[in-house]
């Protein structure tokens, strides 16, 4: 496949996103972590027209001067931007505007994309795709925030499936043996610049489980008052539980006596067989505790995961989201793409239902605040 054939295959799939969606579904913004469908449809063309064709195509005009202000996410070195908490106050630009946004940028990339270009611009034209399809699986969850979060629970696909097989697979316990392991992005092919730089670690024997923590489990913890017992939680956990009056993941509801969630197939009865999903660190780090175990760090996870089955659901570490030894920023904005987020943030492992093809490998570190459980995230434990 040539640039031309990738690009045009992922901007496809972002919109492939969205056909589900009311015109009405893409302004919604239910709270600061989730921004509206169309945002990220304008965000991501953005990207390509700020980063590539403004910058390396000679005439290229831009197609609107204020949709820098609109589409800017956090970029500090391309100026002012709309702030996060107002992205779904906009009813303009409309999402027929996005659209022809996003159709005139892919013009002129196609005629960029179909001439030579250097390793500098080859790079950035590669994180451009990662770039959106980062923005994809933020979409799929966002959407269903948004869905989800309506009393009508309205589906999003009949046959859009949110497990990758029909059961969870006999829980056993893997033992990796003590010893000095190298960490980190090795090889050709795309990383983002947190997986570098390959580095050692030494680890303790360790064991880990070969599948995630099921519905059923989880259930049991519920049930045992896990959510009312304080010596569970880290203090922090404690007073978000109590907080924000949790009693259960995300999107889960009691129903005459039966827990259902909301999926984006719509409301189902839990499936006491499928990896359990939509839980913050807090609620993770508990249940860990309530079975006498822990949740492995990030290198652990590393070491181990090619012993195991990955891929369904993002799973939360004990590690802190912090560089590598020798890492460094790119210059210019590009640099601000990950460095600037390495403080108050947990490691995620692995992928989810919702991660794009081709956008996973063992390296890759996802990261987010330990009270974030939109995305789709579950627990492997470790001892």
């Amino acid at each position: 496949m040539n640039l031309v054939e990738k690009y045009l295959s992922i901007r496809k799939y972002s919109e492939e996103l969205c056909q589900p969606l009311q015109a009405e579904d893409y302004v919604v913004q239910p709270v600061v972590d989730v921004s509206p469908p169309k945002w990220h449809l304008g965000h991501t063309t953005w990207f390509f027209e700020t980063f590539l064709l403004k910058a390396f195509s000679p005439g290229y005009q831009v197609y609107d001067d204020n949709y820098n202000f609109v589409f800017n996410s956090y970029y500090e070195t391309i100026g002012n931007r709309v702030i996060r908490t107002d992205r779904g106050n906009l009813s303009r630009p409309s999402v027929n505007d996005i659209y022809k946004y996003r159709s005139y940028v892919d013009e002129a990339m196609v005629k960029f994309l179909s001439d030579e270009v250097g390793n500098d611009v080859y790079e950035l034209i590669v994180l451009g795709f990662n770039h959106e399809q980062q923005h994809q699986e933020l979409l799929l969850t966002d959407i269903k925030f948004i869905l989800g979060n309506n009393p009508l629970f309205p589906v999003y696909h009949e046959q859009k499936t949110e497990v990758l097989s029909p059961s969870q697979n006999e829980q056993r316990f893997l033992t990796i043996e003590e010893g000095v392991y190298d960490i980190g992005f090795n090889g050709e092919g795309f990383c983002f610049d947190n997986e570098l730089n390959r580095h050692k670690v030494y680890l303790n024997n360790f064991s880990i489980s070969s599948s995630l923590v099921s519905n059923e489990d989880y259930i049991a913890f519920i049930e045992d008052g896990g959510y009312k017992n304080f010596n569970l939680w880290h203090a922090e956990g404690w007073d978000w539980v109590n907080t924000s009056h949790i009693e259960a993941p995300m999107y889960w509801h009691k129903i005459n006596g039966n827990w259902h969630n909301y999926t984006l197939q719509g409301l189902k009865v839990v499936d006491p067989n499928q990896p359990l999903t939509h839980i913050s660190y807090y609620e993770a780090y508990a249940f860990a505790s309530w079975k006498g175990m822990r949740l492995p760090t990030e290198f652990e996870w590393e070491v181990s995961a090619k012993h195991f089955s990955w891929g369904e659901r993002w799973e939360w570490t004990e590690s802190a989201y912090l560089p590598y030894p020798g890492f460094s920023k790119a210059p210019g904005a590009i640099g601000e793409y990950n460095g600037k987020f390495m403080v108050n943030q947990k490691v995620l492992r692995g992928a989810s239902i919702a991660t794009p093809e081709q956008h996973s490998r063992i390296t890759y570190r996802n990261f987010f605040h330990p009270n974030l459980r939109w995305q789709y995230t579950g627990i492997r434990l470790a001892k």
